[in-house]
């Protein structure tokens, strides 16, 4: 069938959209996001009051903080009735509308997500997996509900060969909205000036099982048929198609191959991409690292080990491989990313989520399973809150919604992981040279808590499973053991009673055999 049939202007194909839907969308941050048909739906909706009380259903954040931009397009309140994801931060409308009451809301951690489109592509119930156990997902705790409307369980907990297991319920997909580059003569469509792939053909069938229509964003229609190893999506799952000849990559770049594998950069060009994307990213990029959080992520480094799959988290573990290198430690670590990309250098302002040079693309599912299976060695992500049980909050600040991402995944299955952050954050003053810290200001807001206010990593759970556990701050090291949790490390120059013990909301157990830290990370530059 010719590709012409299905191509339809925005406007025709978002009418296949009803009042109630459930709408799966295949995005990441900015990347990959059909932004003309959102426009266009949130357009209608103002004009036409339809479709109302639609239910959003989708793996990471679909945002950037931008008004009117992205997801934000199309969370005007009556036009959502709910919405299940992973990631809130930056979707300024959904996130107001959950924080009011206004709508139902969930967060649920990445992986099982991506996992549960899989499942409803299968016509299956759901996915079954320890992820998510002992943490706020858990329905002994909040259920992952981010407000008073949200009563529903959405994962449940079971027990199986007497042992503990979260079942995740697949969504009732009833319209898939997906973005690719081009659509060929016979209807099929590639995905080769996106970033990623992400998980467009389990999120199309995840609708096709139910009886949904799949709409697909495209830039380019081609007169030729697309080689089959090219081809995500096929032209028998795909009801509407339209054209955006004017698709960026990003929020700030049209097209750039290295993100592809089309073009390999030069290592010594990839500097100034950095640089680049940082003057193109509204404000003025990200701010310089201070050294503090240089020494963290040097020691943080230590961790590594030659030839490890890692991941790293934003902020301060973004440092880890840069200051590995500064140190001494091999660099040599297969890097993953949650969106399906193995090796390479990831880039951050208004890209963030593409990576320079890439080794390998697969679906996000598929990336997940390299993660839950056990196989990712190392995670270094940071921490907002850290309580005496060793567990770990990032993903809520008192009624601040934020939202976990793939964070329960890496820090329920890593093989070791590092959690990397300042003691206390909020106007903490050090004098850092010399091969010694001294701790000026204590911060306003104490990182180590008496009780998070969210679980989104168990320290029980990691102890119980027999993983490696460590928190690494500016002035001390602590380890979650099966006893507890234990302070294994502190930073010369610091007085241990005064600029941690005092600190502490908690007791720790004190390393019999307790290490100062090396003396070489508390300089400007490590000689």
């Amino acid at each position: 069938m010719s590709a012409q049939n299905k191509i339809m202007d925005v406007k025709e194909a978002i009418d296949l959209i009803k009042s109630g839907d459930c709408v799966a969308i295949n995005g990441f941050g900015s990347l990959c996001f059909p932004e003309t048909v959102a426009i266009a739906l949130g357009k209608k909706f103002l004009e036409e009051g339809q479709p109302r009380d639609l239910s959003y259903y989708f793996g990471a954040g679909l945002g950037e903080s931008q008004e009117g931009r992205l997801i934000d397009a199309i969370s005007h309140e009556g036009m959502v009735r709910r919405v299940v994801a992973s990631h809130f931060i930056k979707m300024l409308g959904l996130k107001k509308l959950a924080a009011e009451n206004k709508i139902e809301a969930y967060n649920l951690p990445y992986g099982p997500i991506s996992h549960t489109f899989r499942a409803a592509a299968a016509n299956q119930p759901g996915v079954l997996t320890k992820v998510g156990l002992k943490t706020f997902v858990d329905p002994r705790n909040s259920r992952g509900a981010l407000n008073e409307r949200s009563t529903d369980t959405l994962a449940e907990l079971m027990e199986i060969g007497g042992e503990e297991y979260l079942f995740y319920k697949s969504p009732k997909v009833d319209v898939a909205i997906i973005r690719g580059t081009t659509v060929d003569v016979n209807g099929n469509v590639s995905f080769e000036h996106e970033a990623f792939y992400l998980d467009p053909y389990s999120t199309a069938m995840a609708a096709k099982a139910n009886g949904g229509k799949v709409i697909v964003q495209v830039e380019r229609v081609s007169a030729t048929a697309s080689h089959p190893r090219t081809v995500k999506l096929p032209a028998a799952i795909i009801d509407a198609i339209v054209v955006d000849g004017e698709q960026m990559q990003t929020m700030i770049e049209k097209y750039e191959p290295a993100y592809t594998g089309e073009f390999v950069m030069p290592e010594a060009d990839i500097a100034k991409k950095h640089e680049t994307i940082a003057h193109l990213t509204s404000g003025s990029g990200k701010k310089p690292r201070e050294l503090l959080h240089k020494v963290i992520a040097r020691r943080a480094a230590m961790e590594l080990a030659d030839g490890a799959v890692v991941n790293l988290g934003i902020g301060v573990p973004e440092l880890v491989p840069g200051q590995a290198k500064e140190i001494g430690m091999s660099t040599n670590m297969y890097l993953t990313i949650e969106a399906g990309l193995i090796g390479g250098t990831p880039v951050g302002g208004l890209s963030f989520g593409a990576v320079l040079n890439p080794e390998m693309c697969q679906d996000t599912a598929s990336q997940f399973d390299l993660y839950d299976s056990g196989m990712l060695d190392i995670t270094f992500v940071g921490a907002m809150q850290v309580d005496g049980s060793g567990n770990v909050n990032v993903s809520r600040a008192g009624d601040k919604i934020i939202g976990v991402g793939g964070f329960v995944n890496l820090t329920a299955s890593a093989k070791k992981a590092v959690f990397c952050f300042p003691f206390s954050g909020g106007g903490l003053k050090t004098e850092i040279g010399n091969g010694k810290l001294t701790i000026h200001q204590e911060g306003m807001y104490p990182k180590f808590v008496s009780s998070v206010d969210e679980i989104s990593a168990s320290g029980d759970f990691r102890a119980e499973q027999g993983t490696v556990t460590i928190y690494v701050t500016e002035r001390c090291v602590f380890e979650r053991t099966r006893d507890g949790m234990v302070l294994t490390e502190i930073a010369p120059g610091v007085d241990m009673q005064r600029d941690i013990l005092d600190q502490l909301p908690f007791t720790p157990i004190i390393s019999p055999v307790l290490k100062e830290m090396d003396a070489r990370f508390f300089n400007e530059d490590v000689a």
